[in-house]
């Protein structure tokens, strides 16, 4: 038996008005959803590493994973502060995530990162609105929470990602 259908909020006396947590639940769900994919994407694509920078893509991507699942926990708990329920089982989590599906199979290493960093430009497009209207409502901590960790780290692990697909030759080859 649910003791609490998601998408609504209980009343907690933190200064903020219930539809300034709803709101605030509503979207954190939203990019709570995007980021836990975004995790699994990058624990697919640390297994699926292939070619001359395997190594270290694979530990970068490995590290990033962890991050993001730092994310997760801080998203997950700020939903939980505001009275609200939490995302968290995987096929609810599919249902509701924007980030496109990949391949089942294994892709070439830049198609893998490609496909990283426009999740991470979707978490972001949603982040900075997200800030924006949550600092407008009143939910300082909410928009603290979505521009010091989520935008920062999605920000800084994007420029990662983009510096690896540079179009830099590994070997300069020369016809005769």
């Amino acid at each position: 038996m649910e003791i609490q259908e998601f998408g609504t909020v209980r009343m907690f006396p933190l200064g903020l008005s219930r539809d300034a947590r709803e709101y605030s639940c509503q979207r954190l769900n939203q990019i709570l959803a995007d980021t836990q994919i975004l995790y699994a994407l990058y624990k697919k694509h640390h297994w699926m590493m292939r070619g001359p920078t395997f190594y270290q893509l694979h530990l970068l991507l490995d590290k990033h994973a962890g991050e993001q699942l730092e994310l997760v926990d801080e998203m997950a708990e700020r939903v939980q502060t505001l009275g609200g329920v939490a995302v968290g089982d995987p096929r609810h989590v599919a249902e509701m995530t924007v980030i496109p599906r990949p391949p089942n199979g294994v892709e070439e290493v830049p198609a893998m990162l490609s496909r990283l960093v426009e999740s991470h430009e979707t978490i972001l497009i949603a982040a900075h609105d997200a800030a924006s209207r949550t600092a407008e409502m009143g939910d300082d901590g909410t928009n603290d929470l979505l521009v010091s960790s989520v935008i920062r780290t999605n920000e800084l692990q994007s420029w990662f990602l983009i510096e690896h697909l540079v179009d830099t030759p590994l070997v300069e080859r020369h016809e005769s």
